[in-house]
């Protein structure tokens, strides 16, 4: 789904997802219109402008996520301010990425935010992974309540953290994309975490994304 309310950008944007292949259910240039038509047509992934009419993007992040709390979010915007990143993020977003990205780079955003991946324009995810480290300066448990994972567990969630995709993952510790994803799933049962971006949140409070 696509939410922005430049009809010429909205509907650019949709065409693009179309030709490489995603099925658009729906397009929204307002917030609050938004949230309803996305009950209804259950996206996988909103590709959502920060700037709207009507409320703020953070507002109909907050509103998709009641809705729907599988919805991944995709924030597309012009603004590439740390205070509108971290909002965005905080309020659910999977990712940020700036309008000024290239075609290939978008589509590979979205890939990758269905996949449950965070993606981040190169920049930003330095500013969330600093403030998720100053929020967890004082954790709220000791590391001996931690669920202990095992050492490779601990190294692919090392890497999951610093956003490197399953493929790139395996190619680095020479494992198969298989063994990646078993390894992401059992760490996902031990935290008791749904999907990537619980994890590398986890990863980063607990610092393993250095």
């Amino acid at each position: 789904m696509v939410v922005d309310d430049h009809p010429m950008w909205r509907e650019g944007v949709a065409r693009d997802l179309t030709e490489a292949g995603h099925l658009v259910v729906a397009t929204s240039g307002e917030g609050r219109q938004a949230v309803r038509v996305a009950a209804a047509a259950r996206p996988d992934v909103v590709v959502l402008d920060l700037q709207l009419p009507d409320v703020s993007g953070v507002e109909v992040i907050q509103g998709l996520r009641a809705a729907l709390p599988e919805v991944r979010v995709l924030m597309l915007s012009a603004s590439g301010e740390p205070q509108s990143v971290l909002d965005a993020v905080k309020a659910g977003a999977t990712g940020y990425l700036l309008k000024s990205a290239a075609p290939a780079e978008f589509l590979d955003a979205v890939r990758r935010t269905a996949a449950g991946e965070p993606v981040f324009t190169p920049g930003l995810a330095g500013l969330v992974l600093g403030e998720y480290r100053r929020l967890a300066a004082a954790p709220d448990a000791p590391d001996d309540e931690a669920p202990r994972l095992t050492e490779r567990e601990t190294e692919v969630l090392r890497l999951v953290a610093k956003g490197l995709s399953y493929k790139q993952i395996a190619e680095r510790l020479g494992l198969s994309h298989r063994t990646v994803q078993n390894h992401v799933q059992n760490t996902l049962g031990k935290l008791q975490l749904h999907n990537r971006v619980e994890l590398t949140r986890y990863a980063i409070e607990r610092g393993l994304d250095g």
